[in-house]
Order: structure tokens, then C-alpha cells, then sequence
């Protein structure tokens, strides 16, 4: 019987541990809302939430296939920190932006896309509260 609790306590703390690693990788946001726009010679990406914890890769299909492209980068936080990535097509980070509480900071900087034209950028937030990030980005002249 003894056996038998000690492989059921090993087994529970396997799983939790095994769902702990798979949810590192994840944003949890309440009350979010995103929006893009892209046009042939760039575009913007808007996003608003209530609550923020994690962090999370996304991308953006910017059209734009190994393009180098001006971007402005704006993140707002009340409370808790968010930070937001702008990432090349290599996976280096191109630009990094860190909120500060009650102000919003910006950025502007050159980022490269991928193969197959998108943006990717990193999100990430601890106990981020009623908070917004904006990307603005141009192609720049061939």
C-alpha cells in the first residue's frame, strides 16, 4: 500500500511538472483585443488587454518576403511589466521594448522578416494590468 501512494505522489508530481514546462510557453491574456492593417509598403499591429502573464512568439504576415522594414514599437502597462520583441528572421531580437507602470515607452528600430514575409515578435508579461502594445512598420528602399 505504501508503494502504491509513493508512485501515485511521483506520478502526480511528473504531470504537474510536464504541464508546468508546456505552459511556460504561453501568454494568458483577459480581455484582449488585436487588430492589424497591412498595406503593400507596410502596416500596424494594435493590441489591448484587461490582464497579461506569460510570454508568447506570434507572427504578422507583412507580404513582404525578406524585407528590411522601419518599425516603431509602443507598449503601456498600468501595473506589472510588459515587454515586447521585435524578432528577425534569424530569431535575434531586432528591437526590444520594456514598459515602464503608468507610461507608455517607445522604440523605433529596423527588423527583417522571414522567408515567407512575416514579422515575428515576442510578447511577454508579469501581472501586466490594463495594457496595449503598438507596431508600425514601412518597408524600407530596396
Amino acid at each position: 500500500m505504501a508503494r502504491l501512494r509513493t508512485a501515485t505522489i511521483y506520478w502526480r508530481a511528473a504531470l504537474l511538472a510536464v504541464c508546468a514546462l508546456l505552459l511556460s510557453g504561453c501568454l494568458f491574456m483577459s480581455g484582449g483585443r488585436t487588430s492589424s492593417d497591412v498595406l503593400p509598403d507596410g502596416g500596424n499591429l494594435s493590441a489591448t488587454f484587461v490582464g497579461a502573464d506569460g510570454r508568447s512568439e506570434q507572427t504578422l504576415d507583412t507580404g513582404a518576403p525578406q524585407a528590411n522594414l522601419n518599425a516603431i514599437v509602443i507598449v503601456q502597462a498600468e501595473r506589472g511589466e510588459l515587454q515586447l520583441e521585435l524578432l528577425n528572421a534569424d530569431g535575434s531580437v531586432a528591437l526590444a521594448v520594456k514598459g515602464r507602470p503608468d507610461e507608455s515607452v517607445s522604440r523605433s528600430g529596423s527588423v527583417q522578416t522571414d522567408t515567407t514575409g512575416r514579422l515575428r515578435y515576442r510578447v511577454t508579461a508579469a501581472g501586466a494590468r490594463n495594457g496595449s502594445y503598438q507596431v508600425f512598420f514601412q518597408r524600407t528602399a530596396p
